[in-house]
């Protein structure tokens, strides 16, 4: 009912850029470009937390990207998910152009907190992942959004936080939902995020399915899945600048 009421909102009352505040656009055609105006690349934090996989990128974080997917995520701005799912597939299609794997694309949504998704009205990772998904399947990969993880406890707000804290705060916080190895033992696993800060949520949802799935994440070497997200943080692409 929320979400239906803000985009309501968003028809008809007036808009401004969520990137830049130009008047009478949602996002402008520069804004957009910082999305997608460059390929997405492969990035990693520094340090790279254990059992991270594979991870690429749309756009650094920050500018108007930054402006975007705050609005998006916080401001409600919810007709921001069809250009940020549009970045995400393509950090999805990077990624898959490299690994290649059988069966259809599974993406797979770092899942937010309960009480975050209430006070939001909305769960913005999920979102993305759907719109990526359907982007996907129009340029003819087969891809669906499988959202299968969920918190098994609570964790402590991640802002702040360095990463060491953040692993520590992570650590077996997630788990696959019942009946969830079902749902992707048979198609390539792509994690899909907002954002990558310090790789510890990646890290600890390819855990998850990696134990999900029966494989030890200790002794198996490389997760099973790999991952792709709109945003990291400038530091992440500066270390793969070249």
């Amino acid at each position: 009912m929320l979400g239906g009421w803000r985009e309501l909102c968003g028809l008809v009352l007036p808009v401004a850029c969520a990137g830049c505040g130009r008047p009478r656009s949602d996002l402008c055609a520069a804004c957009e470009a910082a999305l997608h105006g460059t390929p997405p690349r492969r990035v990693w934090p520094s340090p790279r937390p254990p059992g991270l996989p594979p991870v690429h990128a749309a756009a650094p974080y920050e500018n108007a990207v930054r402006a975007v997917l705050l609005a998006h995520k916080e401001r409600g701005a919810l007709g921001l998910a069809r250009v940020l799912g549009r970045a995400l597939a393509g950090g999805v299609r990077a990624g898959t152009r490299r690994s290649g794997g059988p069966g259809p694309l599974l993406l797979v949504p770092v899942p937010s907190a309960r009480s975050a998704t209430a006070a939001r009205g909305h769960d913005p990772v999920r979102r993305i992942a759907t719109a990526a998904a359907q982007y996907l399947r129009r340029t003819g990969l087969p891809a669906q959004t499988v959202p299968v993880l969920r918190q098994r406890r609570v964790v402590a707000d991640q802002s702040g936080l360095g990463a060491r804290q953040r692993r520590v705060n992570l650590a077996g916080a997630l788990e696959l939902v019942a009946g969830g190895e079902r749902l992707i033992r048979h198609g390539a696993v792509i994690l899909v995020d907002d954002l990558l800060t310090t790789g510890s949520t990646l890290a600890e949802a390819a855990r998850a399915v990696d134990e999900g799935l029966g494989r030890d994440p200790r002794t198996a070497g490389r997760p099973v899945c790999r991952a792709a997200v709109v945003a990291a943080s400038p530091s992440a692409f500066e270390i793969n600048r070249n």
